[in-house]
């Protein structure tokens, strides 16, 4: 080895102070560069690598949210659907009963017209009897130039009779 210390021309004491110069540097650099740089490098990791998780797992949430959002959705259709059903069903009914209703209104009028014609025809008959009734008295009685008494009506009607 010595020849290759001549060759070189290396003088030990420095070398060896190079090397203890490069031990304390390289202990200074380890202990206030490269040792908090990796704790730095392994907290954005670790932080990197939680953002990612909480991501996925956000994600996640999402799917099933927006799943949870379209049951919601179609079973709100489903509702609305129900009650749209439901209040056509109730009007139809509705519309049904007052057409009903309206029918038996009309049929009591109809009725109660009808009963009141003939009333009217009954008694207009009435006045009208009466008033032949009158007029045949008035016609006899001018006929036999008498007046008619009940006797002489039932007379005549026996007369008639026969």
């Amino acid at each position: 080895m010595e020849p290759l210390i001549s060759a070189f021309n290396i003088d030990w004491k420095l070398f060896l102070a190079q090397v203890l110069n490069f031990a304390v540097v390289f202990a200074v650099l380890y202990f206030f560069a490269f040792k908090p740089l990796v704790k730095t490098m392994t907290e954005r990791s670790d932080k990197i690598d939680k953002s990612l998780k909480d991501a996925d797992e956000i994600e996640k949430r999402l799917a099933l949210t927006e799943k949870e959002k379209n049951e919601i959705i179609a079973a709100a259709k489903k509702q609305a659907n129900l009650i749209v059903e439901e209040a056509d069903k109730r009007g139809e009914e509705r519309r049904n009963e007052l057409i009903a209703k309206a029918k038996e209104d009309i049929g009591q009028v109809i009725n109660a017209e009808k009963e009141k014609m003939l009333r009217d025809k009954a008694e207009t008959l009435k006045e009208i009897k009466k008033e032949v009734a009158d007029l045949v008295v008035l016609s006899v009685e001018k006929l036999l130039n008498e007046k008619m008494t009940s006797d002489k009506d039932r007379e005549l009607i026996k007369k008639l009779v026969k």
